[in-house]
C-alpha cells in the first residue's frame, strides 16, 4: 500500500485559478470568431499546462482532460480523442520499461556499472569518467531516475574511501563534481535513444499525429542523429567538471582492487543476469537495425526487409516482442520466469497518461486549427533566418524546462512549433528535433530533471553551485544541438533547408482556414 507521502495531493487554490482563467478564455476571448473551436482548444491547452506545471492535480489525472473537454466543447468527438491515448509509442515505452525493470530486478545495472568502473581505474579523472560513462550508458536504455538512484550509493562509497585515505577536506570539492557528473550524464545519455527520455517518445508520436504522411523516424536514425550530440556533450561536461572540481591537492589513486572487490561482492553472474543481458542486447540490436540507415555515403540494411510487409513492423512491435520473451524465459526458480505480471505494477502509468494527454492535445491543436493560428501569429512577429530561429527556440526550450516538467512542456510546444515551421515554409523537423533534445538538456535547477533532483536531494550540493555549473553547460548544449541539427540532421533526415516538404504542405492545405 502506498504511503501518504507518495500519494500526490491536490491544490484547491490552484485548481480554482486554472478554472477561472479557463472560463474567461472560453467566454470572453475570441481568437477566430468564426471558429470558436480554436479558442476552446487554447483554453483547454492553458488549463492543462497550468495544472501540469503547478501539479494542482495529479499529472495523470490532468492528462485525461481532453477526453472530457474536447467532446463537451465540440472540438473533437470522444471516440477520436480517446484513440490518441493508445498507440505504438505507448507500447514502445511499456516494452522498454519492462526491460528496464528486469535489469533492475536482477541487479544487472549495478553489475554493469561496477564492471565499467573496475576497468577504468582509480585516478580522480578516471573515476569521474567511469561514473559518467556508466550513468550515460544505462540511461540510454532505462529510466535515468533509476540510474541516478542506483549510482548515488556507489558514489558515496567511493567518496567515503577517498576521505579515509586523503581526509574529508581534501575530497569535499572533488565529491561535488562527482555527484554533478552523475546527474548530468544521466540526461546526456538519455537523449541518445527514443526510449532514453520521455520527450523523445512524445516527439515521435506528435510528429506522426501532425504529419501522418511524413517519413518514419526509426530507432537507428534517431541514434545516428543524437549520438554525436551526446558524445560531444559527454566529453565537454567531463573535462569541464574536472577542471572546476579537480582536487586542490594531488590525490593518490584508489587501489585497483577497490572496484574489483565491490564487483566480486556481487558474486558470480547469475543465470538470470545472463539471460536478461542476452535479451537486452537482442532488443538494442532489433531496435537499431530494424530499418535501413542511410547516411548518404553508406547505407546499413534493415532486418525488417526479410518480411513481406516490413512497414507493418515498428519499434513498439520489437519492444513488446522482447518483453514477451522476458515473461516466458525461465529463471532458476521452479515454475518462475525472468519477470511476472506483478512487475507491471511498477510501470509509471501517470507517464503513460501524460503521453496520451499530450498526443490528444496535439490532435486538438491540428484539427481545431489552433496550430495554424499560432504559427501565423509567430510567423508575422518578425523576419529571422532559419539558423537564428533554430538557436532561439532551442534556447527558449532549454530555459523553460529548467522550471517545468520537460515532458509536459515538450507536448505543449511541439504542436505550436510545427505550425510555426509550416507558416515559415521551414521543414518542421528543423525546429521540432532541437527543441525535443533541449527539453532534456537542463542542468541548472534541481527541479529541471529527476537526476538533478535526486543528486540535489543528497544534501551535498547547494543550489547556487548547480546553477553556476549548469548555466555554462546549458549554453554549450544549445549551440551543439543547433549546429548538429543544421548539419548532420539535414543529411540523416533528408532535409532541404530551403524547401517545405510536400508531406508538411499537404497537412496545412487540408486544415480549415
Amino acid at each position: 500500500m502506498a504511503s501518504k507521502k507518495s500519494i500526490p495531493s491536490i491544490k484547491p487554490k490552484l485548481i480554482i485559478v486554472g478554472l477561472l482563467v479557463f472560463f474567461y478564455i472560453v467566454f470572453f476571448v475570441h481568437l477566430q470568431p468564426e471558429k470558436p473551436e480554436v479558442t476552446y482548444t487554447a483554453a483547454i491547452a492553458f488549463l492543462m499546462a497550468f495544472w501540469w506545471i503547478t501539479e494542482a492535480l495529479p499529472i495523470g489525472l490532468t492528462s485525461l482532460l481532453p477526453i472530457l473537454l474536447f467532446p463537451m466543447l465540440g472540438v473533437l468527438d470522444g471516440k477520436t480523442i480517446s484513440n490518441s491515448y493508445i498507440n505504438y509509442v505507448i507500447f514502445l515505452f511499456i516494452g522498454g520499461f519492462i526491460m528496464a525493470l528486469a535489469i533492475e530486478k536482477w541487479n544487472l545495472h549495478k553489475r554493469i556499472a561496477l564492471k565499467i568502473l573496475s576497468v577504468m581505474g582509480g585516478s580522480p579523472f578516471m573515476i569521474l569518467f567511469g561514473f559518467m560513462f556508466s550513468s550515460a550508458f544505462l540511461s540510454m536504455w532505462m529510466s535515468n531516475t533509476a540510474t541516478a538512484m542506483m549510482m548515488l550509493p556507489i558514489a558515496f562509497s567511493v567518496i567515503l574511501s577517498l576521505e579515509e585515505i586523503h581526509g574529508k577536506d581534501n575530497v569535499k570539492h572533488y565529491s561535488l563534481g562527482l555527484l554533478l557528473a552523475i546527474a548530468y550524464a544521466c540526461s546526456i545519455g538519455g537523449i541518445v535513444t527514443l526510449v532514453g527520455t520521455p520527450p523523445n517518445l512524445s516527439f515521435l508520436r506528435i510528429y506522426e499525429i501532425i504529419f501522418p504522411n511524413a517519413p518514419e523516424i526509426s530507432f537507428g536514425q534517431w541514434i545516428t542523429f543524437a549520438l554525436p550530440i551526446s558524445f560531444f556533450m559527454f566529453w565537454f561536461t567531463l573535462f569541464f567538471l574536472y577542471a572546476i572540481f579537480k582536487p586542490k591537492q594531488k590525490l593518490e589513486n584508489l587501489p585497483k582492487s577497490f572496484f574489483k572487490n565491490k564487483y566480486k561482492e556481487l558474486g558470480r553472474i547469475t543465470m538470470e543476469q545472463k539471460r536478461v543481458l542476452v535479451l537486452f542486447i537482442l532488443l538494442a540490436f532489433l531496435w537499431v537495425f530494424r530499418k535501413s540507415i542511410d547516411l548518404g555515403f553508406v547505407t546499413t540494411p534493415g532486418w525488417s526487409a526479410i518480411f513481406s510487409h516490413p512497414k507493418y513492423i515498428n519499434d513498439g512491435t520489437v519492444a513488446i516482442f522482447v518483453a514477451t520473451l522476458l515473461f516466458i524465459t525461465p529463471s532458476s526458480k521452479k515454475n518462475k520466469t525472468l519477470v511476472t505480471w506483478k512487475i507491471t505494477r511498477k510501470i509509471p502509468w501517470r507517464i503513460v497518461f501524460l503521453f496520451g494527454g499530450g498526443f490528444a492535445l496535439a490532435k486538438g491543436f491540428i484539427d481545431s486549427g489552433l496550430s495554424t493560428y499560432v504559427g501565423n501569429v509567430l510567423a508575422n512577429s518578425g523576419d529571422f533566418s532559419t539558423s537564428s530561429i533554430v538557436v532561439a527556440l532551442t534556447g527558449i526550450m532549454s530555459l523553460l524546462t529548467e522550471f517545468t516538467s520537460n515532458t509536459a512542456t515538450t507536448e505543449m510546444m511541439l504542436p505550436i512549433i510545427s505550425g510555426l515551421a509550416v507558416q515559415l515554409k521551414i521543414n518542421p523537423l528543423l525546429l521540432m528535433l532541437p527543441i525535443t533534445l533541449a527539453a532534456s538538456m537542463a542542468f541548472m535547477f534541481p527541479i529541471a530533471t529527476p537526476p538533478n533532483a535526486i543528486i540535489f536531494g543528497s544534501g551535498k550540493i547547494k543550489m547556487i553551485q548547480m546553477i553556476k555549473v549548469g548555466f555554462f553547460i546549458n549554453l554549450v548544449a544549445i549551440i551543439v544541438i543547433s549546429l548538429v541539427t543544421l548539419t548532420l540532421g539535414k543529411i540523416i533526415f533528408h532535409i532541404n533547408i530551403h524547401e517545405l516538404p510536400t508531406w508538411a504542405n499537404h497537412v496545412i492545405s487540408t486544415l480549415p482556414k
